[in-house]
C-alpha cells in the first residue's frame, strides 16, 4: 500500500484528497499545516506529497523548499494561483507537478497514478552515456561518479534520453511519453524540469549533456 501525505489546511479538501487516495488503496495521512507536515515526514517515509500553498504559518513554498533539501519524493502542489508564472516558479523549486483549484476528483486521481507509477523500479539493466550511469532497480542517476538528486521528472527524463541519445526530442513526445497525457502545447513543464536536470549536472561537470534544439525540443550530446 502506497503511503501519501497530505499537506492541506482545508478540512474539506483534505477529506476529500483522502476519499480519493483511499478509493486508490492508497494510505492516506493528513496535515493541516506546513509544520505538522514537516514532523509527519521525520517520523515516516511516504511515496507521494500532495502540498496546498496557502498554509496557515509556514507557506507551502517554504514547505517544498525544506522538503527538496533533504527529499526527492514526489511532491504535486495543489493551489488556487492560476498565473503560469507560480507554475513555473514551482516546478523550478523542485515540485513534479501542479494542479490548480477547484480540481475534479479524475483529474487529482490521475495525476496521483502518474507519480505513482513512476516510483516502480524496474528490474532492466543500468543505462549510461558518457560519464552517466542510471540504475532504474535502485532509481538512481550518477555523473563522473557523483550522484545526482534528481526528482521523479527529471530522473524520468534523463532515462528517455539516454533512450534515445543524440536525437533530438520534441517538447509534445517527452511530455506525452512520460506523463503519458495528451500535449496542449503548454511546454513550460518540459522546460522547466529539463532546465533543472541540466543545472544539476553542470554542478558536477563543464561538459555540456543536454542541448537545445531550437523549435523542436531537446537532445542528448
Amino acid at each position: 500500500m502506497r503511503k501519501v501525505l497530505i499537506i492541506e489546511d482545508d478540512a474539506e479538501i483534505n477529506h476529500l484528497l483522502q476519499v480519493i487516495l483511499h478509493k486508490k488503496n492508497c494510505q492516506a495521512t493528513a496535515a493541516y499545516s506546513g509544520t505538522e507536515g514537516l514532523l509527519q515526514l521525520q517520523q515516516q517515509s511516504f511515496d507521494l506529497i500532495l502540498l496546498d500553498l496557502m498554509l496557515p504559518g509556514m507557506t507551502g513554498e517554504d514547505v517544498l523548499q525544506k522538503i527538496r533539501a533533504t527529499s526527492s519524493v514526489p511532491i504535486i502542489v495543489l493551489s488556487a494561483k492560476k498565473a503560469i508564472e507560480d507554475k513555473v516558479q514551482l516546478l523550478k523549486n523542485g515540485a513534479d507537478d501542479y494542479i490548480t483549484k477547484p480540481f475534479s476528483e479524475d483529474e487529482v486521481a490521475v495525476r496521483i497514478d502518474v507519480q505513482l507509477r513512476r516510483m516502480i523500479h524496474s528490474n532492466e539493466q543500468g543505462k549510461s552515456w558518457r560519464e552517466i550511469r542510471v540504475d532504474s532497480s535502485r532509481h538512481a542517476a550518477t555523473i563522473c561518479e557523483k550522484e545526482l538528486q534528481l526528482t521523479n521528472a527529471e530522473f524520468d527524463i534523463l532515462c528517455l534520453f539516454l533512450d534515445y541519445p543524440e536525437r533530438a526530442l520534441a517538447k509534445r513526445e517527452i511530455y506525452e511519453k512520460i506523463w503519458r497525457g495528451t500535449y496542449v502545447g503548454d511546454d513550460n513543464t518540459i522546460s522547466v524540469h529539463v532546465s533543472n536536470l541540466r543545472k544539476k549536472i553542470a554542478k558536477e561537470t563543464t561538459e555540456e549533456y543536454i542541448k537545445t534544439i531550437w523549435g523542436i525540443g531537446f537532445m542528448l550530446v
